[in-house]
């Protein structure tokens, strides 16, 4: 791959030989131990790779798993798989083993890395790993869904889908000055596996930690002067509960970037106050190539708090009703997506990628309404909406509104079987003052101005944090769990 010419070679294999020429010994990626990778050990110690695992007998089309933890080696071995035309599969380790045998049964990988010292045994010195010519139909990634609502699918992503991902977020530039950034979540997540590319086109330099702490976050943000903090909103609440936080000066932080979960009114209110920042909301889903809809930092509060804003220029977005027609403003249904960006499919499940894409279209799975002026409101999965009384009740609006409350921190709500209306809706708040939550009168009376009465909660569980999946999303599965082992104690007014 040394001696290819990077205008004829893979999209990411290219990315990485070019930005090791511009970039050089500028240091692409810092592990926890303080070792540092720079571009130039970047793109040589993946060529190594790459000779090591077509010594094993890795081609073309074969699938490689990585199941090690997101270091700088598992970024070695995705380029290598790369730079053979392989696709990378990465399973989070932070998954059971029965978890994990089950994504990669799904793909059937060739060979399986499951730690650093697996990465660095199959480095080869001086020999360059075969030639592999420019294909954009090639897959290049393999990407699991979350399980949130089910067995997590594969899916995958060729040259063609991760050009325009970048193309989305960073256009064709290149990045001239350092930009220090930290890993928020595992590399096997979409919103590191099908973005490698635009990081190396900007020059990141990219702090990895053992395990996400909000202390060591809040201590590297200060130490490296970061600027753009990203993750997802139950990460945001824990740095700003911090009990040192306004000890520390973060006159650096100028944006806070959120995606994967719910931003609550109330957090973003209190982020952009205490950071001094502006705050963007990103939805986006793994089937979209993490790429999707932002809100603007300048964006009015009924835009910045209560939506996840406009999609990106040049895609397409519309609500459709369960037949696939176009709805109108404030409606709610379906959210379609048109992108450049989406998934090529769910890897050997073509009954499940039919399901979901149609004509270049992608049903995201998402309730949603756009208002007149293309603002996206989540209204929950189609998957968690309930019945109560006849009454058709989204989670995510009822939690909207909820999540205005100013002793609330936090909110999902979630439904519970009822004798008399089917199911009812619970409340699960992390509340702001822990020894003072609002009671369930209080949240229905806050909600009762927003909200039709069929749609108010009828009871509340006070937890002192949400539980989250292995990919950092609320785990609704449990929620369940909590609200049904918890007393029913007295029903709102009904």
């Amino acid at each position: 791959m040394a001696g290819t010419d990077p205008a004829e070679a893979p999209y990411l294999p290219a990315t990485v030989t070019e930005a090791a020429r511009r970039f050089d010994q500028r240091p692409a990626f810092v592990d926890p131990d303080g070792s540092v990778l720079t571009y130039r050990g970047l793109h040589e110690r993946s060529d190594s790779v790459a000779a090591g695992l077509a010594r094993l007998g890795v081609r073309t089309g074969d699938v490689v798993g990585l199941t090690l933890p997101s270091t700088s080696a598992w970024v070695i071995a995705y380029l290598a798989a790369a730079k053979l035309g392989a696709v990378s599969a990465g399973v989070n380790p932070r998954l059971t083993d029965s978890e994990r045998n089950g994504c990669l049964s799904r793909v059937e990988p060739t060979v399986v890395l499951g730690s650093q010292e697996e990465v660095e045994a199959l480095e080869v010195s001086g020999v360059s790993p075969p030639e592999v010519a420019a294909d954009p139909d090639r897959p290049v990634a393999i990407v699991f869904t979350s399980g949130t609502t089910g067995l997590p699918k594969g899916a995958w992503f060729t040259d063609r889908q991760l050009r325009a991902i970048t193309h989305y977020d960073v256009g064709d530039r290149w990045g001239e000055d350092p930009i220090p950034q930290f890993g928020s979540t595992q590399f096997a997540h979409v919103g590191f596996t099908t973005k490698l590319p635009w990081y190396l086109r900007l020059g990141t330099t990219t702090h990895l930690l053992d395990r996400w702490r909000a202390s060591d976050v809040l201590d590297l943000v200060v130490r490296e002067r970061i600027a753009t903090i990203g993750g997802v909103a139950p990460q945001l609440a824990l740095l700003l509960r911090d009990p040192a936080f306004d000890d520390r000066d973060l006159a650096c932080v100028r944006l806070l970037v959120m995606g994967g979960a719910e931003s609550p009114p109330a957090l973003v209110r209190e982020a952009r106050r205490r950071f001094g920042a502006g705050y963007s909301i990103r939805w986006s889903a793994t089937e979209t190539g993490g790429v999707g809809t932002a809100t603007s930092p300048d964006d009015p509060d009924e835009v910045a708090l209560h939506t996840v804003g406009r999609p990106r220029p040049g895609m397409g977005l519309e609500i459709r009703d369960p037949m696939g027609t176009q709805l109108g403003p404030d409606e709610t249904g379906e959210v379609w997506l048109r992108s450049d960006a989406s998934m090529a499919g769910y890897w050997n499940d073509p009954e499940a990628t039919a399901e979901v894409m149609s004509a270049g279209w992608l049903r995201t799975g998402d309730l949603g309404r756009l208002d007149r002026d293309g603002n996206l409101t989540l209204a929950g999965r189609g998957s968690d909406m309930y019945i109560r009384g006849g009454y058709n009740v989204f989670p995510a609006e009822v939690a909207a509104v909820i999540g205005t409350h100013p002793g609330v921190l936090d909110v999902v709500v979630v439904p519970r079987p009822d004798e008399v209306m089917g199911e009812v809706g619970v409340a699960v708040i992390v509340a702001r003052d822990r020894e003072n939550p609002p009671s369930l009168s209080d949240l229905r009376a806050h909600a009762a101005r927003d909200l039709s009465r069929h749609k108010l909660p009828e009871a509340v569980v006070v937890l002192d944090d949400l539980p989250l999946t292995a990919m950092q999303k609320v785990d609704r599965r449990t929620l369940m769990g909590v609200v049904a082992s918890c007393d029913e104690g007295p029903a709102g007014e009904r």
